[in-house]
This record gives C-alpha cells, sequence and structure tokens, in this order.
C-alpha cells in the first residue's frame, strides 16, 4: 500500500501543535520542519510521534516546502499548517485517496474558524488550496504566497479542513506587517510598476468593493466590516511600501 508522510512547517507554534498532529494520526508519517523555534515545539512535535528536523527558513517560505517535499519518507505528502485541522470525513477521504495511488494533485476546501467568533465571507470566505500529492517532481515556488508546481491533473476533494486563522489581534497585525513587506520587496524585485493614483488609491478601494458587497462580507456583520476595512489598508500598505521603495528606497 502507499504511504503519507503530513509536512508541517512550525516556528514557535507550541500551542497549536497537539490539536493539529492529533487531527492527522492516520498518517504514515508526520514530519516537522523546524525554522528554529524558542517555545517547546520541537519537544511536544517529538513527543507526539513526529520526526523533526531543524531548518532555517531565511525568509523563503517556498523554499522551505520544497525542503520539506525532499526530506519525506514516502511516496505522497499531505502539506498542512500549524494551525489548521483536519476533519474525520477528510482524513478518511485522504486515505482513499492515497490508497488509489493515481498520478494526482488534489486540492482541498478551507473553512477559516475563530475561538470566539464567526466570519466565512468576504476576505475570510472558504477556498481551495493544494496540499495532497505525490512528492515525485514536486516542488515550490514563491516568497510570500508560494505555488506549488506538480505535472499531475488536479481534482478537488470533498470535505473540509479548517483554518484558525488569527489568535488574537497582535498576531493578526504582526502578519499584516509581515506580508505587506515582503509583497512589496517582491515587485519591487520583479520590476512591478506603481501608480500612486491607480495603485496607493484605487487598488484598495477595488478590494474593499470586491471583498464587503461582492464577496458578501456585509453579512459577517462588525466583524466582516473591520476585516474589508483592514483589508482595504492592506491594499494600500503594500502599494504605499512599493511607491516608496521606488521614490526613495522605502524610506520617509
Amino acid at each position: 500500500m502507499p504511504k503519507l508522510t503530513v509536512l508541517i512547517l512550525a516556528k514557535n507554534e507550541e500551542q497549536n501543535l497537539p490539536d493539529c498532529l492529533a487531527s492527522v494520526k492516520f498518517a504514515d508519517e508526520i514530519l516537522v520542519i523546524d525554522d528554529g523555534s524558542t517555545d517547546k515545539t520541537k519537544e511536544i512535535a517529538s513527543s507526539l510521534g513526529a520526526r523533526v528536523i531543524e531548518h532555517a527558513m531565511n525568509g523563503d517560505w517556498g523554499g522551505q516546502q520544497t525542503f520539506a517535499i525532499q526530506q519525506a519518507a514516502h511516496p505522497w505528502v499531505l502539506f498542512l499548517d500549524a494551525d489548521e485541522r483536519i476533519s474525520a470525513p477528510l482524513a478518511e477521504e485522504i486515505k482513499a485517496a492515497v490508497a488509489k495511488d493515481e498520478p494526482v494533485a488534489y486540492w482541498i476546501q478551507r473553512e477559516n474558524k475563530f475561538h470566539f467568533n464567526h466570519a466565512t465571507h468576504g476576505i475570510l470566505r472558504p477556498d481551495f488550496v493544494d496540499r495532497l500529492f505525490p512528492a515525485k517532481d514536486s516542488y515550490v515556488t514563491g516568497l510570500v504566497h508560494p505555488k506549488i508546481v506538480t505535472p499531475y491533473p488536479n481534482q478537488k476533494l470533498k470535505n473540509l479542513m479548517y483554518h484558525y486563522t488569527y489568535d488574537n489581534w497582535n498576531q493578526y497585525f504582526g502578519k499584516f506587517n509581515n506580508y505587506t513587506k515582503l509583497a512589496a520587496e517582491k515587485y519591487y524585485k520583479e520590476g512591478k510598476r506603481c501608480n500612486f493614483f491607480l495603485d496607493v488609491l484605487g487598488r484598495p478601494t477595488w478590494a474593499f468593493f470586491k471583498v464587503y458587497f461582492l464577496n458578501l462580507g456585509f453579512l459577517d456583520g462588525k466583524l466582516g466590516l473591520i476585516f474589508s476595512l483592514n483589508h482595504f489598508f492592506y491594499t494600500m500598505t503594500k502599494y504605499v511600501r512599493l511607491y516608496y521603495l521606488y521614490k526613495s528606497n522605502g524610506k520617509l
């Protein structure tokens, strides 16, 4: 029978790992790639049966994921973030897909969850992510929003994976700051130009309209409005940073 390795990239995830690992007990191997954690991530992962490899990410998420694929002991791999959980029906579907051993890359629908709130529209609407595929000839590109590259046709699985997106507002705005910085630097390296009126003003306005009205963010009440407004500022901040990289190398 073909076997499966679950790949988890982690840094200081001691709070998330127990529930994450419990949701993939069905896997033949769980491999945690640790990016220099200073909490008990490595100890908890090892105690719960995972194999742990320490490897610095150095800001290259796609490179870290490619490294993880190369370390897998089994021919099938499933990527999982520490703040994600595989539902019981999805676990059965994954096992059946691996058992068929067809050369297919499977996409999984991910639903966002919060501890005390509910929001499933706008920027938080469910999305499909490419996560289950044969390791052979597969790799990942991209620093900020990596893309999994495989030579296999795509199919979608039916059952849900749950994503506990943000634990608190400090974490949310920490990611906001980091992701806008990385996105602007990526655009700059690619030579993407930036027009103040079209990009710094126009794009954020369209971004808000799209997620709040077209993607029904208003149905999530106060939280839907907050996340839609934050999406406006996320888009604006990304292009403000890009604009000033060209104008003054990012300096004020």
